[in-house]
């Protein structure tokens, strides 16, 4: 459940440097770990078959086949659902929990394809992965999940992405993955690898809930990455979606592609979700205190990330979608196996197009009284670029043309000739020193994390929808944010933060990246 953070947590004095750091939540470049890449080859290595190009294209043409085939379905679920689904439809709903189990209907992957899946696209998916769960850590620094559910979870690659973001608190996960050829290859892909957790794997939603007591039918975090969208019906998703719900303890993140689909399947569930708490809490209100005071935290839910509010996506119904982009440095593996687009070399890194939502159970926290508005640049006095000029030191303009050749800076440059190749990717590492450098690397930087502190849930950190436009002395950037200071509503605004009437905040504006945060 979300805990509450203390009032004084909020009126601490942000200065421009913490503003910078508690914005940042995307990452320039993604480097696969070199256990996973080491894991992929070997597995490569062992199920290589003919022909790997050609099942690698046939895998990306049954993915659009998929997704044609679900845009030309029914995208309109009954009003009954939709207005009643906690009443007359309840018993519609159930029919739908028993009947309806994921594997039916989507993608049934052979052993090819599979292959195909590793090679190609498992390191993008886990990047994206990684990216999302690496956010919830900043966002909840105190939550690490012990216990976890991956529906979808194919080849495995949301594990490796917890292991990589909570390296020591997993216990326990779960697997719900209908394909028995996804499952060996998962299990393959782990082979060898230390201190993993208890991990059970089943066909369905069903059948996971048949196994577990209903003490242990809640886990901490689940999690479901790109498999909605095999999923064709909307009634089906939002019963699988809703089960999901009722297997989360706290935190559920749903992740699709980076597509109008995706976007269009991440909206309709987030606000499904939403909206069902929201009839819980009202149901809850009704009650007496006495009762009200023991199923009041059992109640609610609200969205960590990406959203600033908890109201109507204002996207939703317009002509732009939400969705992000995480840039990874390409395997070997994909390297030899994808395709380029009428060049004569595959580009070393790609770009990997997702949308996501992280839910949260409970109530939004709120760390002042309603009254103030809890935006972090309230009470922040910054200066404008003549303010700034006119407060320079002149002395501190003086260069001392001696003091920087005595430290070796008017010393001409020396180019090494012993340059790297430029084809060879930091993906190609295989020494173990590589492997004991990049876990330090690790190490130094979840340290680094830790004592940047926290963007508060609050509602006073809009989201960068957009990549930032640079022009000159002026940045336009497009941010999704909070209304009010609930967080019960949002909408969507263009801003452009010019270098004269605010230096700082346009240095920051200039740093940002798509996907990070941004003040209020």
């Amino acid at each position: 459940m979300a805990s509450l953070i203390p009032e004084t947590a909020q009126k601490v004095a942000f200065t421009a440097e913490t503003l910078r750091s508690l914005a940042k939540q995307s990452d320039g470049i993604h480097l696969i770990p070199l256990r996973l890449r080491r894991a992929i080859k070997r597995y490569i290595r062992e199920k290589e078959q003919p022909h790997m190009r050609r099942s690698v294209l046939r895998l990306s043409e049954s993915f659009n086949k998929i997704k044609q085939a679900n845009n030309q379905l029914v995208t309109t679920t009954s009003n009954e659902l939709i207005q009643d689904s906690m009443g007359k439809s309840i018993d519609r709903a159930q029919r739908w929990k028993i009947c309806t189990s994921y594997g039916d209907t989507g993608l049934k992957y052979r052993d090819d394809e599979t292959v195909a899946y590793v090679a190609s696209r498992m390191p993008s998916v886990y990047s994206a992965c990684y990216r999302v769960l690496k956010e919830v850590r900043r966002r909840l620094p105190g939550f690490a999940p012990t216990s976890v559910v991956d529906f979808g979870s194919g080849t495995g690659s949301a594990m490796w992405a917890i292991r990589e973001v909570w390296p020591h608190s997993l216990k326990k996960i779960n697997f719900v993955e209908p394909s028995k050829s996804m499952q060996r290859a998962c299990q393959s892909l782990f082979q060898g690898q230390k201190d993993l957790p208890l991990i059970h794997s089943y066909d369905s939603i069903q059948a996971l809930s048949k196994n577990l007591q209903k003490s242990d039918r809640e886990h901490d975090l689940v999690i479901a990455s790109y498999v909605l969208g095999e999923v064709p019906s909307l009634k089906d998703r939002i019963t699988v979606v809703r089960q999901l719900w009722d297997l989360t303890r706290d935190v559920l993140v749903l992740v699709e592609p980076g597509t109008p689909q995706g976007f269009n399947i991440i909206s309709r569930m987030r606000s499904y979700i939403l909206w069902m708490e929201k009839r819980k809490c009202r149901k809850f209100d009704a009650l007496d205190h006495t009762c009200k005071d023991l199923v009041s935290t059992k109640c609610g839910a609200f969205v960590v990330a990406p959203c600033a509010h908890d109201g109507a996506c204002p996207l939703a119904k317009g002509g732009k979608y939400c969705h992000f982009v995480q840039r990874l440095e390409r395997t070997s593996t994909q390297r030899s196996y994808k395709k380029s687009k009428g060049q004569q070399q595959l580009r070393g890194f790609e770009d990997e197009k997702f949308c996501y939502v992280v839910l949260r159970k409970g109530q939004r926290p709120r760390q002042v009284p309603l009254s103030q508005n809890p935006w972090p640049l309230d009470g922040m006095k910054f200066d404008t670029l003549k303010e700034q000029l006119a407060k320079r030191n002149p002395e501190d303009l003086v260069i001392d043309y001696e003091d920087l050749i005595k430290h070796g800076y008017g010393n001409p440059v020396i180019s090494s000739c012993e340059e790297e190749d430029p084809v060879s990717y930091a993906s190609d590492l295989t020494e173990t020193d590589a492997l004991i450098e990049v876990n330090e690397e690790s190490e130094e930087e979840e340290e680094e994390e830790d004592g940047v502190g926290q963007a508060d849930l609050g509602s006073g950190w809009g989201r960068i929808i957009f990549s930032p436009v640079r022009r000159g002395k002026h940045v336009t950037i497009d941010v999704c944010r909070s209304t009010k200071s609930d967080g019960s509503e949002g909408a969507y605004e263009r801003m452009i933060i010019t270098k004269s009437d605010n230096p700082t905040l346009h240095g920051q504006a200039r740093k940002s990246l798509w996907g990070d945060l941004w003040p209020y």
